[in-house]
C-alpha cells in the first residue's frame, strides 16, 4: 500500500513543499516580530535621546508608552494569550 500511496500522492509533492516553505516563512516572521530585543534597544535609544536633549519629555513619555505596550503584546503572545 505504501508504494501505491506514494505513486498516487506524488503529484501533490510540490504543493506540500510550497506549503512547508510558506509555514517556515510565517514561523520566522512571527519569531522576528515577537522578539523583545529590538524593543529593549529602542527603549535604551529613547532614554539616550532624552538625556542628550534630542527629544522632550512629552515625546519620550508618548514613545515609551508605545514601546511598553509592544512589550506587553509580546509577553501575551509568548504566554499564548489573545
Amino acid at each position: 500500500m505504501g508504494l501505491l500511496t506514494s505513486l498516487l500522492t506524488a503529484p501533490m509533492a510540490p504543493v506540500r513543499a510550497v506549503v512547508w516553505v510558506a509555514q517556515r516563512v510565517v514561523d520566522k516572521a512571527n519569531e522576528d516580530y515577537y522578539d523583545p530585543a529590538p524593543v529593549y534597544a529602542a527603549l535604551a535609544d529613547l532614554e539616550r535621546r532624552l538625556q542628550l536633549g534630542e527629544i522632550d519629555e512629552a515625546t519620550f513619555d508618548r514613545r515609551e508608552d508605545e514601546l511598553l505596550d509592544r512589550l506587553d503584546e509580546i509577553a501575551r503572545y509568548r504566554q499564548g494569550l489573545p
